[in-house]
């Protein structure tokens, strides 16, 4: 049996898009038949802590020679000297949910470091993986990575179409990590211009990421007078998850950039009508017959978005009739998992009978 050795950043049940990418991924490989040994790293990532740097050397030091190890981008990018050393005997592939340098309000100096550390990140690995074409293009774009970029975008559940709430306002969904890229601030003021009209809006995401930035949120939420309107309710288990998109009309995401946005798909995949930005992937992820894009960093068109949707019932109708037929053409875990297996296979220089590990 092939063996491959994935390092990712903490937990794989963290509550971010890329841990899932990862732990879906991971899952598959494992549910195909793979040996998939897993080390869930301790330390700040991406910036690196003496942990952290401690974590990854002694990982990648017990890995036998010849082996593939997937290496999240959150724990390559900056630990090139880490890594290196190791690069010669290992087959490591790099896998990029979207450049460092990217993330929101970086100043120029930072993004510059950003920038120059994973180059020399991506510099060691054999292999570059992207997860979606618009991040390849980006790594072309900011000098990371000339060479070839293999693309395998996160893969989407078929899922009951949602059903709303009948007789009761109609009901807004976001769900995303409560941080300044996603910018549910610009959401908290776009729905501040839409309150003669009938909402109600639900906030899903872990505030531990930015805990100072969520509680920025929920202070703007209470001083527009939507305390009321809008809920902020953290994290949710898958369960609560589907009841949230069943039971929602709409969808909204207003995020200033995203290397993919899994989260649109999944919203497709209940056949709701999308609200969302051009930033980033998100310009080409949006079906746009299943929705509208708006500008980032563009409260106002965001608020007038949704006011359309909400006063326009044919169009938000017709929207998510667009957002049942492109379901059928979301792309399938079980395809993106197939090519991982085929890029881990091809770089296996023999098969490995060592067992799975957690």
């Amino acid at each position: 049996m092939t063996a491959c050795h994935f390092l990712v950043p903490g937990s794989l049940d963290r509550p971010t898009g890329g841990s899932r990418y990862d732990r879906r991924i991971i899952d598959g490989l494992r549910a195909a038949g793979l040996a998939v040994h897993v080390d869930e790293l301790p330390g700040c990532f991406p910036d690196a802590d003496a942990t952290a740097r401690q974590a990854v050397d002694g990982a990648l030091a017990r890995i036998p020679d010849g082996r593939v190890v997937v290496i999240d981008g959150l724990v390559l990018g900056r630990l090139a000297a880490a890594v290196k050393p190791h690069a010669g005997r290992l087959r490591i592939h790099a896998l990029v949910h979207h450049p460092l340098a990217d993330e929101t309000g970086v100043d120029p100096a930072r993004v510059q470091q950003l920038i120059s550390d994973e180059t020399r990140a991506l510099d060691v690995a054999t292999r570059v993986i992207a997860t979606s074409a618009f991040t390849a293009r980006r790594l072309n774009a900011l000098g990371l990575h000339h060479g070839e970029v293999d693309v395998i975008p996160p893969g989407c559940t078929p899922r009951p179409l949602a059903t709303g709430r009948p007789g009761q306002p109609p009901l807004l969904l976001c769900v995303a990590s409560i941080t300044p890229r996603k910018a549910q601030h610009h959401l908290i003021e776009a729905l501040a211009g839409v309150v003669d009209r009938s909402w109600e809006c639900q906030l899903i995401g872990s505030s531990e990421l930015d805990p100072d930035y969520a509680a920025a949120v929920a202070r703007q939420r209470d001083a527009q007078g939507l305390r009321d309107r809008v809920s902020i309710n953290g994290a949710a288990d898958e369960q609560r998850l589907d009841a949230a998109y069943r039971h929602a009309d709409l969808f909204v995401l207003p995020s200033v950039y995203e290397g993919y946005g899994m989260v649109i798909s999944e919203a497709i995949a209940y056949g709701l009508p999308v609200i969302t930005t051009t930033g980033g992937a998100l310009a080409t992820t949006l079906p746009p017959e299943a929705g509208i894009a708006v500008p980032p960093d563009d409260p106002a068109a965001l608020r007038d978005a949704i006011a359309d949707l909400l006063d326009a019932h044919p169009r938000r109708r017709a929207l998510a009739r667009g957002a049942r037929r492109a379901r059928r053409q979301l792309n399938d875990w079980d395809q993106s998992v197939a090519l991982f297996m085929a890029l881990i296979e091809e770089a296996s220089p023999c098969p490995s009978n060592s067992p799975p590990a957690g």
